[in-house]
């Protein structure tokens, strides 16, 4: 049987190639294989293309305190490693940039940038998972997105086909795996980690407890150990573990852990 279980974050993504696609998911910070993203801002590659919900900010550190990035902008950041970037969210590239525009453009001047909404990225995602040649939606049509899709009409009603997106490697984003590889996702990290596993030529797990065959419920299995190439254990109230969660919430928005900061601050309601 194939090892699935790498010792490190830098080793799981060793083969990772100039040009690739890399796919992630970022919908809330529990999602988010911080430790994956962060080992690839330490890899010499280049021309990389990301696909991402938001590419977003790395958070300025609390009360003096250094926290690791959230995610993508750091890749991003680094000259000729990113050469396109498709998103959900494309303001979130410029939020916490403040007093940093020009260097900041001057980064990315080079990068294209390809907006989608949500939804249709996960079609894509979706139609790449199922081997679909596309996907039909109504949404876009008559925006941006026709031009990068084809607008067809079926029975009077307009449509643009979402082609597939198929990453070469995906960074995903588990609570538990058994060392097979098959997955059970915590919440959120349900939205669009499975999508990425199914939908990658690669996919690469960064678990925070890995358990052996038999141990999971069948009925509780989100991902498949068909669809799961490689394995990584976030250490010990490491980077992305509960306990990180919870003191990067506590840190940010206050022993609630819900309040947003422009409400601490009274900048809203």
């Amino acid at each position: 049987m194939k090892n699935k279980i790498f010792d490190s974050f830098d080793s799981a993504i060793a083969d990772i190639f100039d040009g690739a696609t890399v796919a992630h998911s970022i919908f809330g910070p529990a999602s988010v294989p911080h430790n994956l993203l962060e080992a690839l801002t330490r890899k010499d590659v280049k021309d990389l293309t990301l696909v991402t919900n938001m590419a977003h900010p790395r958070q300025p550190p609390p009360n003096g305190l250094t926290l690791p990035g959230l995610a993508s902008i750091a890749i991003i950041q680094q000259p000729g490693k990113v050469k396109r970037v498709i998103t959900g969210f494309t303001s979130n590239v410029y939020s916490n940039m403040r007093g940093m525009e020009e260097e900041y453009e001057e980064i990315t001047k080079n990068i294209e940038v390809i907006p989608i909404p949500f939804g249709n990225l996960c079609t894509c995602l979706e139609a790449a998972a199922g081997g679909y040649g596309g996907i039909l939606t109504p949404v876009g049509v008559g925006t941006y997105r026709e031009d990068f899709c084809q607008r067809i009409e079926i029975d009077g009603k307009a449509y643009i086909i979402e082609k597939p997106i198929k990453p070469d490697f995906g960074f995903v984003k588990a609570w538990k795996a058994d060392t097979l590889g098959n997955l059970v996702y915590y919440r959120m990290q349900r939205v669009q980690n499975p999508l990425i596993a199914r939908a990658s030529t690669v996919t690469i797990a960064e678990v925070l407890e890995i358990v052996e065959p038999g141990e999971l419920d069948p009925d509780q299995i989100h991902t498949p150990h068909i669809f799961v190439d490689r394995i990584v254990k976030v250490p010990p109230a490491g980077m992305g573990s509960f306990e990180w969660d919870e003191v990067n919430k506590y840190l940010n928005y206050g022993p609630r852990g819900t309040k947003r900061t422009q409400v601490r601050e009274g900048k809203g309601a």
